[in-house]
């Protein structure tokens, strides 16, 4: 062997860390760690290469504020149990396409290992890094673990993409089987001399406004470990019922997972072996771990679509709604965002997002179809909102449920399907209790009045300390004649369209 290619096998190998920050069940990790190397742990904040996505309209997705803010405590834990193994978490700012040769050149690495992405500019990047490396002579091994299954593996009989989510589901799950997950490195050897790390802090993740995190300290643990607590608690408790009680955002009925899976603290092949663990001994649970199981599935959908249709996020996944009449309204875009339009359970579903980086997903639904149908405002607006305000923004999920409901993505919601917010509230919010925690104004409003206060008879009104135009907001449209202005917007779409 020559001295070069034997000054090669010696050499340390850069785990990059992108969204799969945890230490168990990480196929990159553990190759790296089972070669004998020395292992240098990397995570670089690229603001940078989170550029435009492709042509017509592109638009730039760097993280938004919630997510930042999840990034730190994340990074936090992760450094922590790094240390517990032995070595420590390197941090740089930066292009990630400058940044990690940059490194490698530094220490002398022979290999950068690293878990693959699917959105447009993570594609872009996994391929230049791997030609710079391979240019001089380092090892580029990129592996699988954020999705159960490669975007690439699974089609139709014909051999095409899936563009309806039933059938993936069966394809996918008819043949899916996962082993016991991997557990983290017992020890990860550190080089001699470590490359220099930037600080935490120096990254400037957290907001500035201190009274916004508040709400996300008070509801999350960021990491590993917060992240498998999640998923025990859930599977102990809310999975059983899980089928029915996910509808209900007045009642503890799904898992809360999202954030922890968008940014890769614990994998969806983990989910899917323990929940299956957990149902085989919890009897009556088949129904709730079938539709979480059909959950985890779906964000797989969702990725696959965003890897082969880049334009996902910005433009309609049926072309004939780029012809669609919407309507530019900011006061009104604002008087959504701040949960202010006079109907209680999308003002609710508003405010738990602004207080906590999070929103139940039936009121995600309920909140974009007002957006959307009641004031036709253009789904890319909303979907920017969450993008911004969500710890589990994720851009294959957040793009995909927009355009769902929106009518004009992949197997879409039909556009005559416009939720009616009184009566959405009243069947899933039945006692008006979330509604109560998130719009306190009205809360002592009686049941039968909570989700329409515009109803309630003067009197009543007047003795549950609701003047209605002033402590709370009349409704900015009547939703009745919404409906049937987004029915004949929507109709004009479909007439044009069989022309």
């Amino acid at each position: 062997m020559s001295t070069s290619k034997r000054r090669m096998s010696n050499a340390p190998i850069i785990l990059w860390f992108r969204n799969d920050l945890r230490l168990g069940d990480h196929r990159a990790l553990t190759a790296a760690v089972n070669t004998g190397a020395q292992i240098i742990l990397l995570y670089v904040l690229d603001d940078e290469t989170p550029a435009p996505t492709p042509a017509p309209t592109p638009a730039e997705w760097k993280m938004g504020g919630a997510s930042r803010w999840w990034l730190h405590h994340s990074l936090a834990a992760l450094a922590n149990d790094i240390a517990k193994k032995g070595n420590k978490l390197i941090l740089r700012r930066g292009p990630a396409r400058e940044i990690v040769p940059k490194v490698a050149a530094e220490c002398g690495a022979g290999a950068v290992y690293f878990s693959r992405h699917y959105e447009p500019s993570s594609v872009a990047l996994e391929a230049d890094l791997k030609a710079l490396l391979e240019e001089r002579g380092i090892t580029c091994k990129r592996f699988s673990g954020a999705l159960l299954r490669e975007p690439e593996d699974i089609r139709t009989k014909a051999g095409d993409v899936f563009k309806v989510y039933t059938p993936f589901w069966r394809a996918l799950s008819s043949e899916f089987t996962v082993g016991k997950p991997v557990a983290a490195p017992a020890a990860i050897a550190p080089p001699a001399q470590l490359p220099k790390s930037d600080s935490l802090a120096s990254l400037e993740l957290l907001p500035r406004k201190l009274d916004w995190p508040e709400g996300l300290a008070a509801e999350w643990s960021p990491g590993e470990a917060g992240a498998n607590a999640r998923l025990d608690a859930f599977l102990e408790g809310a999975m059983k019922d899980y089928a029915d009680a996910r509808n209900r955002p007045d009642l503890p009925g799904t898992s809360r997972l999202s954030p922890h899976l968008h940014f890769g603290e614990i994998t969806p092949a983990l989910c899917w072996y323990r929940s299956g663990q957990a149902a085989a001994r919890t009897p009556g649970s088949d129904k709730g771990h079938e539709t979480f199981l059909k959950e985890i599935v779906w964000r797989e959908f969702a990725h696959t679509l965003l890897f082969y249709w880049p334009n996902l996020p910005e433009v309609p996944f049926r072309p004939e709604y780029l012809a669609f009449p919407w309507l530019e309204n900011a006061s009104h875009l604002k008087a959504w965002q701040r949960g202010q339009t006079g109907y209680p359970i999308v003002d609710a579903g508003m405010r738990e997002l602004w207080r906590t980086g999070y929103m139940h997903n039936r009121v995600r639904m309920i909140t974009a179809s007002f957006l959307i149908k009641d004031l036709l405002v253009p789904w890319q607006r909303g979907e920017a909102w969450f993008w911004d305000t969500l710890v589990d923004a994720d851009l294959a999920n957040n793009a995909a449920g927009w355009q769902w409901v929106a009518g004009c993505g992949a197997d879409a919601a039909p556009y005559f399907r416009i939720f009616n917010p009184v009566t959405q509230g009243e069947k899933f919010d039945p006692n008006g209790d979330y509604v109560r925690t998130w719009v306190p104004e009205i809360s002592k409003l009686p049941t039968e009045h909570i989700h329409a206060p515009w109803d309630a008879p003067e009197d009543v009104r007047a003795a549950s300390g609701v003047v209605l135009g002033k402590s709370y907001p009349r409704p900015i449209v009547d939703h009745a004649a919404a409906r049937a202005r987004a029915l004949a917007a929507f109709g004009l779409v479909k007439s044009s369209a069989q022309k």
